[in-house]
């Protein structure tokens, strides 16, 4: 298995959440949203991900 590159995907990162301690590390990110029943930032369009709604509803009404 390939290792987490860090700040390659922090350069990636398309989540505007400043604080979050789990920019870059997508595993985690992954699994925290999953865990809330949620999808992570990136899956969003620009103009819904800075609504911080992650909500797999939210997700779904993006791409109709």
């Amino acid at each position: 298995m390939k290792e987490c590159n860090v700040s390659a995907n922090k350069s990636k990162c398309t989540c505007t959440y400043e604080p979050c301690s789990r920019k870059g590390k997508c595993c985690e990110c992954i699994n925290y949203h999953r865990k809330n029943q949620e999808l992570p930032g990136c899956f969003f369009p620009p103009n819904m991900e800075k609504t911080y709604d992650r909500s797999i509803s939210r997700f779904i009404s993006c791409y109709k």
